[in-house]
C-alpha cells in the first residue's frame, strides 16, 4: 500500500518536473538564445523569494483539430499565480513563448481570467507579462472568446485595482487590446512588439515596407503613438520597474498608496528656486529641475518620458506620501498644451484619482498650440479630456503656478474654479486671457491701424501698452484679490508649502453626484 502512495507522490513529482520545463530544455535554450528569459524565470525575478504559489499548473489545451491531440503540455503556455512584491500581495501571469509560441488557447484564458478574478476578489494589483504569437489559430472561435474574456476582466478591474502589462515579446492582433486596457505598459526595446496587423499584411493592403520595430516596437509606442509608457533595454529593468511603480500604488481603490519612510527634511529650503524662472518670459527653464527640488530626495518616476514632452507626468513622495505631479515643461514647445499633451496628462489625473493619489500640478502654459493640424485632430475634444479628468478628480489637489497661465490652458490646469483645493502662486505668476503683445492687438486694434505709417510712434505706443498690460497682469495679485489664488509663495518654500497642504487635506471627503458613468469626450 505505502509503495502505491509513493508511486503517486514520485508520479506528482516527476509532473511538476515536466510542468516547470514548459516546451521543454531546446525550446527554453532557444529562448535564452534571444536574449529572452522564460516565464517562470521572469516571476522569480519580480516576486519576493520564495513567496510565488502557482494555480493550474496541469492544465492543457482542449483542442483536437489539426494534430493538436497529440500535443498536450502542461500549462498550457502561461504561469500564473500570485506571490509578495516587498510583502504586498499581487496576481501574476507570464506567457510562455516556449510552448506552442504563447498562442492563445481557451484553456489558457480561463487560467489568466482565475487569477484576474482573484485580484479583483482580494483587492490585489494584476501583472501580465505578455510574449505571445498570438491566438491559437487550432482553436478558432474559443481563441478569441479566450481573448474576449481577458478584456472584459481588464475593464471590469479598471480603476478598482492597478494592472500593469509587461510586453517582452511578441503582442500582435487582438492579444494587443488586453494591455492598452491596462493602466501602464512596459516595453522591452528590440525584442518586444505590438500591433494589430504585422508587416507583411502591411505591405499587401498599403504598400508600406516596415519592419516589426518600426511598425510596433518599444521606441515607436514610447515617442510616436503613445500606447507604451516606459521603455526598457534590459528585462531586468522592466522587472525592476514593475517593483518601483507598484510601491506609489495602493493595492485597490479602497485603500491609499503605502507611506515610505521620509529622511529628507520637510523645512528644506532650495533657495535654487528662487533663480530658475528667466528674466525674459519667452526663455526656457527645466521643469524636471523644480520636480526635484521639491521631492523627497529629488526622487521622481516619470511616466511616458518620451511622448509629449511638452509635459511631465510622474509619480513622486512629499513626506513620503505618494503623489502624482502633472507639470509643463516650458523646454519642449514652450510647456504649451496640445492634443498629445492633454491626453498623456488626462489619463494620469484619472489613474492618480481612481486610486486615491493626490495630484500636484505646476504650471507654466502659455496656452494651447494653435494651427489647422491641431484643430483639424480634434484639439477641441482632446482638451476636452484634460479638463473633464480635472473637474471629476476627488482626490487632493495642489497647484502652484510658477511663471505663465493664459487663457483656458490656465483654467485646464487644475485652478481654483475647477475644485483646486489650494492654489499658490509663485510671484513670478502671470495669470491672464493671454499674452501682452496678443492682447495689446485685441484692444488697441484701431490706434494700431492709425499709426501704420509712422512705425517710430507705432513702436513706442506697443512697447507702453505691452508695459501697462504687464504691470496689471504679469503678477500673481490681480488672481489673488479675488481669492482664485490662496497664497503667493517664495520658491524656495515650495517643498513645505505643499507638504503642508497635503496634511491639510488628508481627511478631504468629496464626492461626485450619483451617476452610471460619465460621457468623457473621447
Amino acid at each position: 500500500m505505502m509503495n502505491q502512495i509513493q508511486d503517486k507522490i514520485n508520479k506528482l513529482i516527476e509532473n511538476r518536473e515536466t510542468a516547470r520545463l514548459g516546451g521543454g530544455q531546446k525550446a527554453i535554450d532557444k529562448q535564452h538564445d534571444k536574449g529572452k528569459y522564460t516565464a517562470r524565470e521572469r516571476i522569480q525575478m519580480l516576486l519576493d523569494e520564495g513567496s510565488f504559489e502557482e494555480f493550474d499548473m496541469f492544465v492543457t489545451h482542449r483542442c483536437y483539430d489539426f494534430g493538436m491531440d497529440r500535443k498536450h503540455t502542461f500549462g498550457d503556455g502561461v504561469v500564473t499565480g500570485y506571490g509578495t512584491i516587498d510583502g504586498r500581495l499581487v496576481y501574476v501571469f507570464a506567457q510562455d513563448f516556449t510552448v506552442t509560441a504563447g498562442s492563445l488557447s481557451l484553456s489558457m484564458s480561463d487560467k489568466i481570467c482565475k487569477v484576474m478574478d482573484m485580484a479583483m476578489r482580494n483587492g490585489a494589483p494584476c501583472i501580465g507579462m505578455n510574449d505571445s504569437g498570438g491566438a491559437r489559430i487550432q482553436e478558432g472561435v474559443n481563441a478569441l472568446a479566450g481573448y474576449a474574456n481577458i478584456f472584459q476582466r481588464n475593464v471590469m478591474s479598471s480603476g478598482v485595482i492597478p494592472q500593469i502589462s509587461a510586453i517582452f515579446g511578441p503582442c500582435a492582433g487582438g492579444a494587443v487590446y488586453s494591455p492598452a486596457l491596462t493602466d501602464f505598459i512596459i516595453m522591452k526595446k528590440e525584442t518586444s512588439n505590438m500591433f494589430l496587423t504585422g508587416p507583411k499584411v502591411v505591405k499587401t493592403v498599403t504598400g508600406e515596407d516596415v519592419t516589426q520595430e518600426q511598425l510596433g516596437g518599444a521606441q515607436m509606442h514610447t515617442t510616436k503613438s503613445g500606447v507604451a509608457q516606459f521603455a526598457v533595454d534590459t528585462e531586468e529593468e522592466g522587472i525592476e520597474l514593475i517593483k518601483k511603480l507598484i510601491s506609489y500604488m495602493p493595492q485597490n481603490n479602497m485603500e491609499d498608496a503605502p507611506l515610505a519612510v521620509c529622511t529628507d527634511k520637510i523645512t528644506r529650503l532650495e533657495d535654487s528656486l528662487n533663480e530658475i524662472i528667466p528674466d525674459s518670459a519667452n526663455k526656457p527653464y527645466d521643469m524636471a529641475e523644480v520636480i526635484r527640488a521639491i521631492v523627497d530626495n529629488g526622487e521622481f518616476l516619470e511616466s511616458a518620458a518620451g511622448y509629449a514632452k511638452n509635459i511631465i507626468t510622474c509619480f513622486a513622495r512629499f513626506n513620503g506620501q505618494s503623489v502624482g505631479i502633472i507639470a509643463n515643461q516650458p523646454k519642449f514647445m514652450a510647456g504649451v498644451l496640445d492634443i498629445n499633451a492633454s491626453r498623456k496628462a488626462a489619463r494620469f489625473v484619472r489613474f492618480c484619482d481612481a486610486f486615491n493619489i493626490p495630484i500636484v500640478t505646476l504650471v507654466d502654459v502659455p496656452g494651447f498650440l494653435p494651427g489647422t493640424t491641431q484643430e483639424y485632430g480634434g484639439v477641441i475634444t482632446h482638451g476636452a479630456k484634460l479638463l473633464f479628468a480635472y473637474c471629476e478628480a476627488t482626490v487632493p489637489k495642489i497647484t502652484v503656478t510658477l511663471r505663465k497661465a493664459y487663457g483656458g490652458a490656465y483654467i485646464v490646469m487644475s485652478s481654483k474654479h475647477i475644485r483646486g483645493d489650494i492654489n499658490y502662486a509663485w510671484p513670478t505668476a502671470e495669470i491672464a486671457v493671454m499674452g501682452a503683445s496678443g492682447a495689446v492687438e485685441v484692444l488697441y486694434g484701431k490706434e494700431l491701424k492709425e499709426l501704420a505709417d509712422k512705425p517710430e510712434e507705432k513702436a513706442k505706443f506697443i512697447a507702453e501698452k505691452e508695459q501697462e498690460y504687464n504691470d496689471k497682469f504679469s503678477n500673481p495679485y490681480n488672481a489673488a484679490r479675488y481669492g482664485y489664488i490662496d497664497d503667493v509663495i517664495e520658491p524656495r518654500n515650495t517643498r513645505f508649502r505643499v507638504i503642508r497642504a497635503l496634511q491639510s487635506l488628508a481627511t478631504k471627503r468629496l464626492q461626485n453626484p450619483a451617476k452610471k458613468h460619465s460621457n468623457i469626450p473621447l
